[in-house]
Parts: C-alpha cells; sequence; structure tokens
C-alpha cells in the first residue's frame, strides 16, 4: 500500500508541475497568443483536477497526500526560466519547454501503470484515463510547436 500511495504522490506532484509550468507560459505569453492562453488555462485546470482526484485515492489508501512539486519539476521550471530568457520568450520557444514537461508526465504515468504494484482495477482506470487526456494535451503542444516552427 506504501508504494502504491508513493506512486499516487509523484502523479500529484507532476500535476502540480503541470499547474505551475503552464502558469508560467501563460505569463510569458504575449496578449497576441491569446489561442495558447486559453490552452494553457485548460491545461492547469486539467491538472488541478487530476491533483485532487489522485490526493483523494492517497487519503483513501490511509496515505499522507503529497504536498509542492518534484524535484525534477524544480530542475524543468530552472531550465525553462533560462531558455525563456535566452530566447526572448517566442511561441516557438515556449511550446518546446511546454512539450518537454509534457513528456515527463507520460513518462510519470508510464512508469506509474507498469509499476511492480497490483492497482485495483478503478485506480488503474483513472490513472489510464488521466493518461490519456494528458497525452491529447501532449500532442496538441507538439502539433502548435510543429507549426510554428514550420513558420519560422
Amino acid at each position: 500500500m506504501e508504494k502504491i500511495v508513493s506512486i499516487l504522490n509523484d502523479l500529484v506532484r507532476i500535476n502540480h508541475d503541470r499547474v505551475v509550468g503552464y502558469e508560467k507560459a501563460i505569463d510569458e505569453l504575449k496578449d497576441t497568443d491569446a489561442d495558447l492562453k486559453a490552452l494553457f488555462s485548460r491545461y492547469v485546470s486539467e491538472s488541478r483536477e487530476y491533483a485532487q482526484e489522485l490526493t483523494s485515492e492517497v487519503g483513501r489508501l490511509g496515505g499522507d497526500p503529497a504536498q509542492g512539486t518534484t524535484n525534477s519539476g524544480k530542475i524543468y521550471r530552472v531550465w525553462m526560466d533560462l531558455k525563456a530568457a535566452i530566447a526572448g520568450k517566442d511561441r516557438k520557444t515556449i511550446l518546446d519547454n511546454c512539450e518537454f514537461g509534457e513528456d515527463a508526465a507520460q513518462k510519470a504515468y508510464d512508469l506509474a501503470l507498469n509499476a511492480d504494484v497490483e492497482l485495483e482495477p478503478s485506480l488503474r482506470d483513472l490513472l489510464v484515463r488521466q493518461k490519456a487526456t494528458l497525452k491529447t494535451g501532449h500532442d496538441e503542444v507538439r502539433r502548435l510547436r510543429d507549426m510554428q516552427a514550420a513558420n519560422k
């Protein structure tokens, strides 16, 4: 049970990272990037909801829900800050950084779903559903990034 709680708490932190990462990206965007601001705001809401669902599961299993973000998430944000400062905060750079974060989220869910623990079916279903929605976000960010790259 402790291992499952630990896995779920990692996913809580990854979703917290995603919230902070997209809030940072929204701040970096120009007013002309209203499309990305709307999309990223949706991702923030999505990850807040997922973190809440996961936190509920951790509590149900008798664990202490994680607070804050992952260490790797903090590294990701430092990297994003540095990259944004160097590159002048254009759309493609922001989308590159967001895709990097989305890749990290996908890896975290893969690790959770492939962990050497027995997840009850309802919990596995929750993780599969969250991962699938996050994958849609990942693919959308990649599509927009590739479009941006083609327009350069």
